[in-house]
């Protein structure tokens, strides 16, 4: 009980580098969107675009950012000595390659960006909503008292349910509910706390 509404700084920080995760999602995209010069951002969609299209007017995007063949000059000696210059097709191997590591990529930053960015809406729920957290307490611990989720909730911070929340992932059920019953034992019988 010492600690009590200390550990807003741990949740704090816990939140800031979920937020960090996700801005490093999006910075990701649209660096690879600069890198692209502009046909990241809107890759993905091309391709789905792509086929869905009528087969004689469409263009593959993916060729368009990685031709799969170019044309490629070469020089060589000839008979007489001279140089010669030689004008070929090349078959870019590696870029069939590429246009699939990076469809992929641009959907992996999709999901991982709405995934990372409803994270941060349910912690700013969390954070303004107390019957939300008694509500996921209750729905992760159902083995505990409602009335001891209440209390720990009511008379702590969010740093502190942050902190029983994590306990309870960590330990025994049957030990949780008993921390949580002395826990709000305890916080009923002290006087509570200024905020």
């Amino acid at each position: 009980m010492a600690s009590l509404r200390q550990h807003d700084w741990y949740a704090a920080r816990y939140f800031l580098c979920e937020a960090m995760a996700f801005a490093n999602v999006v910075g990701q995209m649209f660096l690879m969107n600069r890198f692209f010069d502009g046909e990241f951002l809107s890759y993905g969609i091309e391709v789905i675009r792509y086929s869905e299209r009528d087969q004689e007017s469409r263009t593959d995007p993916m060729i368009r950012i990685f031709p799969r063949v170019t044309k490629c000059r070469f020089y060589k000696y000839g008979s007489s000595g001279n140089v010669e210059m030689h004008d070929a097709l090349c078959v870019l191997p590696l870029n069939v390659i590429n246009e699939k590591i990076f469809i992929f990529l641009w959907f992996w930053f999709i999901i991982l960006s709405v995934l990372t960015g409803l994270v941060l809406v349910f912690r700013v729920v969390i954070a303004a909503c107390p019957l939300v957290r008694v509500y996921l307490l209750n729905m992760r611990f159902r083995i505990v008292h409602l009335d001891n989720l209440h209390t720990v909730v009511r008379r702590g911070s969010i740093g502190d349910w942050f902190l029983v929340y994590m306990l309870g992932q960590n330990i025994d059920t049957m030990i949780f509910k008993e921390v949580l019953a002395e826990m709000a034992k305890r916080m009923t019988t002290e006087p509570k706390e200024a905020a």
